[in-house]
């Protein structure tokens, strides 16, 4: 299926991130972000290669090895990109280049330089520039460019050079600007919500006792790139029975078994862009009476979450509400003992519920951005963010016989709207008489 005409964002609008952020810096600063690098697999190969998610956000540009700097002086702005040169016999083995004649007309920016020639021309651009916004760590290959060149300007002041006398982390103000997400991001963002749920709909229909878990992630897989999503945006789970009291399970190795619940978590990765859905429903098509009551304490308490993640609201608050509706309900089937509020203080939740309500979605299936002490940010218009509550009910764990082994966990993505919310992901089914129907069209 051709997708292609969703999957660019708008040329104008990386220049529109540019702008926004160079208003945000001083007089005489610079600011300087590196690519990705290719990985190595092992001998000439490589794993696929993904671009840094700062560098895509103010370029677009989806090659290795290149480096973007933005000059402020005065009131005036100027962009320069740093790539790989074309070189025709190794674009015949590896893959077409940009090149530097026609990369800053095609990204538009100012002027395209080689990167092999950072070193000599980034203290010429640097000159004069008195901060230097840069992100130590963030990649390592551009840290010895940036100290290399630093060291330059300093021994040449004799010919007039001078380096940057601070240097200041740029990641605060590029988290807090991809946190809104704009008009085409949402588009992007609603297209793999999209695409992730099409591929739960078909784990659901293709999930039977006896089959292995990576066969229904290889469902998912499929589904995925058949609608242009080449990739997952983060490790497939496919948890079955017990596997799915172990969060982050992704060995997918093993035989479903009739009468068990299968966890699975996936989401896939659109025009860079983050889905991340959960769904747990029965092997066999039928939720046990046990199954039942955990999986309808963890759905009440979902719908109870997105009802309140609204404008002004936090998640903090949003996940008090939820303890409550979780703490009760386990007290109700006998798996905790006591009044409600003190469980609640005495965090005696924990060994069943141990992660946190949502995070962050966007370029990074957990997005960059600023939560808040305890996440006690207040939720505003263009946020995106998952909603996902979840009880694992460990065999090893001191509760009735009945529950053991059952893990349950329902994630949804939402937009943060002026209205309240918008879900992004409600194409799956989570209400018990839905999904049984649905696993009956096998």
């Amino acid at each position: 299926m051709d997708l292609t005409y969703l999957a660019a964002l708008p040329t104008a609008e990386f220049q529109q991130r540019r702008q926004r952020l160079c208003e945000q810096l001083p007089d005489d600063s610079a600011l300087l972000i590196f690519s990705a690098q290719e990985q190595t697999r092992n001998a000439d190969s490589t794993y696929p290669f993904r671009q840094d998610s700062y560098f895509w956000y103010l370029t677009g540009f989806n090659e290795p090895d290149s480096a973007l700097l933005l000059l402020k002086r005065g009131a005036k702005y100027q962009s320069a990109v740093f790539l790989r040169p074309s070189d025709p016999l190794l674009e015949t083995w590896n893959g077409r280049r940009l090149g530097v004649e026609k990369a800053s007309d095609s990204l538009k920016l100012d002027v395209a330089y080689s990167i092999a020639d950072i070193n000599l021309e980034l203290p010429k651009l640097l000159n004069g520039i008195t901060v230097l916004y840069q992100a130590e760590d963030q990649q390592a290959w551009g840290d010895k460019i940036v100290s290399d060149s630093l060291r330059y300007a300093r021994q040449q002041q004799r010919q007039g050079f001078s380096a940057p006398t601070q240097r200041i982390d740029w990641r605060p103000l590029l988290d807090e600007m991809r946190l809104f997400k704009s008009e085409h991001e949402v588009a992007l963002l609603q297209q793999a919500g999209q695409i992730s749920a099409l591929a739960h709909l078909r784990a659901m229909r293709q999930t039977r006792p006896n089959r292995y878990e990576y066969e229904i992630e290889s469902e998912i897989l499929h589904e995925f790139n058949r609608h242009g999503a080449r990739f997952a945006s983060y490790n497939s789970i496919v948890a079955g029975g017990e596997n799915a009291c172990i969060l982050h399970y992704t060995e997918n190795d093993q035989l479903l078994q009739d009468g068990d619940l299968v966890l699975i978590d996936a989401g896939c990765e659109f025009a860079m862009y983050a889905g991340d859905i959960t769904r747990t429903f029965p092997v066999n098509g039928q939720f046990s009476p046990a199954q039942r009551a955990v999986y309808e304490l963890v759905l009440k308490a979902e719908k109870r979450a997105l009802e309140l993640l609204v404008p002004g609201a936090s998640i903090y608050q949003v996940n008090q509400e939820v303890l409550k509706i979780k703490v009760a309900g386990l007290v109700e089937l006998g798996i905790l003992q006591g009044e409600v509020e003190q469980l609640i203080a005495d965090k005696a939740y924990l060994p069943f519920y141990m992660h946190g309500l949502g995070h962050w979605l966007g370029l990074d299936v957990h997005d960059v951005g600023h939560y808040g002490e305890n996440r006690n940010r207040t939720l505003e218009v263009g946020m995106v963010l998952t909603v996902e509550p979840g009880l694992y009910l460990s065999k090893n764990s001191d509760i009735p016989e009945q529950y053991q082994g059952i893990g349950v966990r329902i994630e949804d993505n939402i937009l943060i709207t002026e209205y309240g919310n918008k879900v992004l992901t409600a194409a799956v089914p989570k209400e018990i008489d839905e999904i049984e129907i649905l696993m009956q069209q096998k």
